[in-house]
């Protein structure tokens, strides 16, 4: 026998909809009415069913880095976050604490420009420079300006680098960040022209240059102009290192491509955050291309700093502490030189 009830799919009922499988035709709004009725008062613990889809969406939020909204009687509202190494679920606040670094395994969270610089340089100290500078279509790239202006909104940046003069525990410095946010951090004829740009500054003003680099591939809707930055960054670097300046290079996770083929790789001092993931091409090309397996952790900063490729690695706690003795080592240093 059939009721003559076409299944109400999407809402709420123990089998996703309210008829069965054997109802048809369609459903009156008073019908509709009465049948949620005898539904809450055959099911009266709903929240049972709301309980299981919210640890359904944590179990997927596991596989990729992601931020979930969970709700529950005893609490507000929180967001919590699922860290892509390990699976912990935890608070985005306690997360902010600890600098965007998961508490269980100790995986570093990317960060933006400004949030970087932030928790790096001390308050008010940051005074941002070439802020105007933009990249062109200039080889009219179907899409490109589009892309350009859809990266903006997402990220509140106009270009993936931001530098300006800073100060880390007083000691005043030139500091440049790589945002992975816009265009993955790709290096295109505006993030060549502002790390040139930033170098100059250093040297105009005999500061220090600190750069964090992340991601940092080719921009292909560029072409050649996007390939032409590797040589035009690393020229840069190379006539402010002629004038003693002393450049610190610092590498987050991950670092790739056309700017750990350039600048990147460049610094006096290289840091390295731990496990990040550093090199020109993933790991997973190069078997491709080799055909034989790579060692274990290759490419990862800890394999990289056993093989001298790296000076040191840092964890973001400590980070800003560092950079502070090698700015204040520095600065000693020119001044015993001039007396």
């Amino acid at each position: 026998m059939t009721h003559g009830l076409q299944p109400l799919c999407g809402s709420a009922g123990p089998f996703g909809c309210i008829g069965g499988p054997l109802s048809r035709g369609p459903v009156q709004p008073a019908v509709k009415a009465y049948l949620m009725k005898i539904y809450r008062k055959v099911f009266p613990y709903m929240d049972i069913f709301e309980q299981r889809r919210k640890k359904i969406l944590i179990m997927k939020g596991l596989r990729r880095d992601t931020s979930i909204k969970v709700s529950s009687r005893d609490r507000a509202d929180q967001v919590f976050y699922t860290c892509p190494s390990c699976g912990e679920v935890s608070p985005m606040a306690a997360l902010e604490e600890n600098l965007q670094v998961c508490p269980r395994c100790g995986f570093h969270k990317k960060l933006g420009a400004y949030e970087r610089i932030r928790i790096l340089t001390d308050e008010g100290s940051f005074r941002e420079h070439g802020s105007r500078v933009k990249a062109g279509n200039v080889l009219g790239f179907p899409g490109y300006e589009a892309e350009m202006k859809n990266a903006e909104l997402a990220s509140g940046l106009k270009e993936a680098f931001v530098y300006g003069t800073a100060a880390i525990g007083g000691h005043p410095l030139v500091i440049g960040v790589l945002d992975s946010s816009f265009i993955m951090g790709s290096m295109g004829s505006a993030v060549g022209e502002k790390v040139t740009l930033s170098a100059e500054l250093a040297g105009k003003k005999g500061l220090p240059l600190v750069i964090f680099s992340a991601i940092g591939g080719a921009r292909m809707q560029e072409g050649t102009v996007s390939l032409m930055q590797m040589a035009k960054t690393s020229a840069a670097i190379k006539r402010f290192s002629d004038k003693g300046g002393l450049f610190i290079s610092c590498m987050t996770n991950p670092t790739t491509g056309g700017v750990t083929a350039s600048f990147a790789s460049l610094g006096d001092i290289i840091i390295a955050e731990p496990g990040a993931l550093i090199g020109f091409a993933g790991p997973r090309v190069i078997e491709q291309t080799i055909g034989k397996k790579l060692p274990e952790g290759f490419q990862r900063s800890e394999f990289l700093l056993e093989h001298g490729f790296v000076d040191m690695i840092v964890p973001r706690k400590d980070l800003r502490d560092r950079l502070g003795l090698l700015l204040g080592l520095h600065e000693r240093g020119k001044q015993h030189g001039r007396a």
